[in-house]
């Protein structure tokens, strides 16, 4: 069974009670509920947290690196993979400071993964 939007015509799903095209209420007397609307712009940026996610970065995606060079022959560069997590995770943010600052990570990590690779096939 479905329920028809007295107000736009949409057929909607028999349990929603609210109609998914406009909003207009399904069943007599039934209320909206207030709700925030937060835009991503809106919402403040935990400096510390930005601030970890760099070192995390930097650690996991030069550590081959560094370990390549204080030990030779190693094929510990492959570990500097997964440098690139946490900055694939901050580019795909709405917000446009935290997605730039995945930007730079990504840039740090290809440089640190670049170098690791070159001290292991060197």
């Amino acid at each position: 069974m479905t329920r028809q939007c007295e107000k736009c015509g949409f057929v909607n799903q028999d349990d929603y009670d609210f109609c998914a095209k406009c909003g207009n209420p399904l069943i007599e007397g039934v209320q909206p509920r207030n709700f925030m609307v937060i835009k991503p712009e809106d919402i403040k940026i935990n400096k510390k947290a930005i601030a970890i996610s760099y070192i995390i970065t930097i650690f996991l995606s030069w550590s081959g690196f560094i370990v390549g060079v204080l030990a030779k022959n190693t094929k510990m560069a492959t570990f500097a993979f997964f440098g690139f997590f946490m900055p694939f995770y901050l580019v795909q943010s709405r917000h446009p400071t935290i997605r730039k600052h995945g930007i730079i990570q990504l840039l740090i990590s290809l440089v640190g993964v670049a170098l690791s690779f070159y001290v292991m096939l060197h």
